[in-house]
């Protein structure tokens, strides 16, 4: 699952949606976002000319194969983009347009980019950002799209660190020891966030802070104001969630609610107006695919209740108006 905005909270808790694209890219075949011990594993990162996958290009490819642990085989490339580069993006990548000029196009390299990485998970720090590039270029080159599942950096170090001031890569870097980054390049990248990673992994705390819910409650979130919107297909409803999101904490997700003027629930019930379905991989009371929850949303439907499941996707096209 995926979406083609960026959402977030600001310092100041207040959350932000933005769109570049001014409409939604569903990625029906992505892999799931997974919460996992695992020492074979491929870690990747982009350069890229801005945020959008829409509007903008790749301009370097990196990827570091890891067997038991070590890293055994790398991947790197520069891109040619068709176009040149702002200073901007050099500055922060250190890549200039005469190491651009002369480079093959994304249609030649990504293929033996993806066959390197072949079917391993993938990891990578904030790495729904690369996927969505990755995808969206395998779809406008006729490519079959990336499907691999991945561990994302940054949604782990939410769960087991919670005391960090930030969830940044350089944060990360900083707080677990692996070292710094000087210019922002893909495959210096790709190494330390794996060595992150596989400090996460022998956290004791690990197996805790992945399996079990937050524990959040409806009656822990507090309203903030300035986000009230009655035109909203939210507005009034009670929203109840199963399963973990990969955009953003369950907490985030119902605080979104309420700010909104929803009404969240922590179970199903007969008043319950819509079900939003996280991944369900490590949800523990899922049962023959489907959580509790979404059996008893069902049981409700089928007697006539006023009651639709939806995934994350449609969740954040009715939080953002779209």
């Amino acid at each position: 699952m995926g979406f083609g905005v960026r959402i977030g909270f600001n310092p100041d808790g207040t959350f932000f949606i933005e769109n570049a694209s001014g409409s939604y890219t569903c990625r029906e075949k992505k892999g799931k976002s997974l919460l996992v011990k695992t020492a074979d594993f491929t870690a990747i990162d982009l350069e890229t000319t801005g945020l959008s996958p829409s509007f903008d290009s790749i301009i370097e490819l990196a990827a570091v194969r890891f067997r038991d642990g070590k890293p055994v085989a790398h991947y790197e490339h520069l891109v040619n983009p068709g176009f040149s580069v702002d200073e901007f993006i050099t500055e922060l990548t250190g890549i200039t347009n005469d190491m651009l000029a002369g480079q093959p196009k994304i249609e030649k390299l990504l293929p033996e980019y993806l066959s390197f990485i072949g079917d391993d998970p993938i990891v990578g720090h904030n790495v729904n950002f690369d996927i969505n590039f990755l995808y969206d270029n395998c779809i406008l080159l006729d490519l079959p799209p990336v499907s691999n599942d991945f561990i994302d950096t940054m949604r782990l170090s939410k769960r087991l660190y919670k005391n960090w001031p930030n969830h940044k890569l350089d944060t990360m870097m900083e707080e677990l020891g692996v070292g710094s980054r000087g210019h922002h390049r893909a495959l210096n990248d790709k190494q330390l966030t794996a060595e992150c990673y596989l400090l996460m992994i022998d956290n004791a705390d690990f197996d805790f802070a992945t399996k079990h819910a937050a524990g959040v409650k409806a009656k822990d979130i507090v309203v903030q104001d300035g986000f009230l919107n009655e035109d909203s297909p939210l507005f009034g409803k009670v929203c109840v969630f199963t399963g973990a999101l990969e955009s953003f904490t369950r907490k985030e997700a119902m605080q979104l609610v309420a700010n909104i003027g929803g009404i969240c629930g922590d179970g199903v019930t007969k008043k319950t107006n819509f079900l939003i379905l996280g991944n369900n991989d490590y949800c523990s009371t899922i049962k023959d695919g489907k959580s509790t929850k979404q059996k008893k949303a069902e049981k409700l439907i089928l007697e006539g209740a006023d009651l639709q499941i939806i995934n994350e996707t449609v969740f954040l096209e009715m939080i953002s108006g779209n």
